[in-house]
């Protein structure tokens, strides 16, 4: 079983993960920029580059990052295609979100529910699993308890009924 510290500093990697990726969203609106502010022109071989580039980027970086984490024994394989997936769809929503603000309002608009949503994904994810993380360490405890007292594992862990006393308006009741 993992050390708190251990787990610390896994959630602190995972928190690097979300911040990358909340940059890498707001990239994809990097070639807005570059017209608005007149570096591009709204025609042209670059522009059509540049367009393809930027939606692109953000998958490739969660690819980069998943396969480092991988190829450098990080991470089993599996996990890694797992988490890269994930990570993938997560983007690729905040960036549906995006462009349908930016059609709506313009990019400037765009930028911010895109990068705002990524970061949320990650902490609404975080929050609704920490009931299930707790549950099963309650869980992985109980089976540590189990061996170690060599004992059969019971099919009601109840803890015993115990009798309360309520005071009433009318008298006591039991």
């Amino acid at each position: 079983m993992k050390k708190y510290e251990e787990l610390v500093m896994e959630y602190r990697k995972r928190q690097r993960d979300t911040v990358v990726d909340t940059i890498a969203a707001g990239l994809t609106y990097m070639d807005e920029i570059a017209i608005d502010s007149g570096i591009l022109e709204e025609t042209g071989l670059m522009t059509e580059l540049m367009e393809n580039f930027t939606g692109v980027l953000p998958f490739a970086i969660i690819t980069v990052s998943e396969g480092s984490k991988v190829l450098l024994k990080k991470k089993p394989g599996k996990t890694g295609i797992k988490d890269g997936a994930y990570r993938m769809i997560k983007t690729g929503a905040a960036i549906t979100a995006g462009a349908t603000v930016m059609n709506a309002a313009g990019f400037w608009a765009a930028l911010p529910v895109t990068m705002g949503v990524r970061a949320l994904f990650d902490r609404y994810r975080s929050k609704a699993l920490t009931g299930r993380r707790v549950a099963g360490r309650i869980e992985r405890l109980k089976e540590l308890n189990r061996f170690i007292r060599n004992k059969e594992p019971e099919k009601s862990e109840e803890l015993p009924q115990r009798e309360y006393i309520t005071y009433a308006v009318a008298g006591v009741v039991k």
